[in-house]
C-alpha cells in the first residue's frame, strides 16, 4: 500500500508541476507558493476535521517541531526553489533535477536515522548524476536568455538543486517526526496537515518581511492564474503530499522516495500534450538513467 501511494503521488505531482508552471508564468513563483500553500493548508485542515474529527492532532511538542522543520525545509524553502525553476527552465528539466532529492534523502537518513548507505548506493548516485548531466547539456535553441544579469539556465538549475535538497532533507525530517516517541507512525493526514500549516506560516512571513504583500494582492486579479494554482494545490500539495506521508509511514524511506521520483519519465509525454514540447532520444535516455540510478541507490 505504501508503494502504491508513492507511485500515485508521483503522477499527481507531475500534473501539478504543469499547472504551477503555467500559473508561475502568469503571477510569479512567489505568488504561486503563497497561494497554493494557503489553499492546501485549508483543505488539509478540513480533511483532518472530516476524517479524524479534530482540528489539530494529538501529538507531542517535539513532533510538532520536527514536522514543522520538515514543512519549512521541504515545502517552504524547497518549493520556493522549485517554482522558480519551473518558470526559468520548465517543468521537464526541473523535475529531472529533482531526481537528486533521493540522494540528499539517503545522506540525511544515514546521518539522522542511521539507515545504511552501501557502496552499491554510490553507483546509483553516479548513474543518476550522469542522467541529469546528459539532459542538462541539451541545447537550448535560443531560450538561454539572461535574467537579472545572469544566465537563465544556470539560475534555474541552482533553484532546482535547492528544491531537491529541500525535498530530500524534508522527507527525512518528516519520518523522524512521524515516529518520534511512538510505536506506530503518525496518521498521514495529520503529518501532511502539520507540514503544510507550518510551511504556510513560513511562506507568508517571508512575503511580509520582503514587503511582497501588495504584489500578492495585485495577483489576485488574475483569476485564470489562481485557478491553475488551486488545481495544482488540490492534486499536488493536498492529495500528493498526503499520499507521500502514507508512503513514508508504510514503506522504507528510500523505496518511498524512489517511487516518488518517477516524475522525470512521467513528465515527458505530459509536456508533449500540454505544451507541444517534444523530447529527443537523448532527453528520454537521460531521464531513464536518472530514474534507474535512483532505483539502484535505494534498492541496493
Amino acid at each position: 500500500m505504501g508503494d502504491t501511494a508513492a507511485v500515485i503521488a508521483s503522477f499527481l505531482w507531475t500534473g501539478s508541476s504543469v499547472l504551477f508552471t503555467t500559473a508561475g508564468r502568469r503571477i510569479g513563483f512567489l505568488s504561486v507558493n503563497a497561494y497554493r500553500s494557503l489553499i492546501a493548508a485549508v483543505l488539509l485542515v478540513l480533511a483532518h476535521i472530516l476524517f479524524l474529527g479534530s482540528v489539530l492532532p494529538a501529538v507531542s511538542n517535539a513532533q510538532w517541531l520536527w514536522m514543522g522543520l520538515s514543512g519549512i525545509v521541504g515545502l517552504g524553502i524547497g518549493d520556493f526553489g522549485l517554482f522558480a525553476a519551473y518558470v526559468l527552465i520548465g517543468p521537464r528539466r526541473s523535475t529531472l533535477i529533482m531526481a537528486l532529492s533521493p540522494i540528499f534523502a539517503s545522506i540525511g537518513a544515514y546521518l539522522m536515522l542511521e539507515e545504511t548507505f552501501s557502496y552499491l548506493a554510490s553507483l546509483g548516485i553516479a548513474i543518476t548524476t550522469i542522467g541529469i548531466i546528459v539532459v542538462l547539456l541539451e541545447r537550448e535553441n535560443g531560450r538561454n536568455q539572461t535574467v537579472d544579469g545572469g544566465n537563465r539556465k544556470t539560475w534555474g538549475i541552482l533553484a532546482a538543486c535547492v528544491a531537491a535538497l529541500g525535498q530530500g532533507i524534508g522527507i527525512v525530517l518528516s519520518k523522524k517526526g512521524m515516529y518520534l516517541g511512538v510505536a506506530t507512525a503518525m496518521n498521514p493526514i495529520s503529518a501532511a496537515m502539520m507540514r503544510m500549516t507550518i510551511a504556510t506560516l513560513f511562506v507568508w512571513m517571508c512575503a511580509l518581511l520582503l514587503r511582497k504583500l501588495p504584489e500578492l494582492k495585485k495577483n489576485t486579479r488574475d483569476k485564470k492564474g489562481l485557478r491553475y494554482v488551486t488545481g495544482g494545490a488540490i492534486i499536488g500539495p493536498c492529495l500528493g503530499m498526503t499520499l507521500s506521508m502514507f508512503a513514508v509511514a508504510y514503506t522504507e524511506t528510500g523505496i518511498a522516495q524512489t517511487l516518488m521520483s518517477l516524475m522525470p519519465l512521467i513528465i515527458i509525454p505530459l509536456m508533449w500534450i500540454a505544451y507541444g514540447e517534444k523530447t529527443n532520444m537523448r532527453g528520454v535516455l537521460g531521464a531513464a538513467f536518472a530514474v534507474v540510478g535512483v532505483g539502484i541507490l535505494f534498492l541496493a
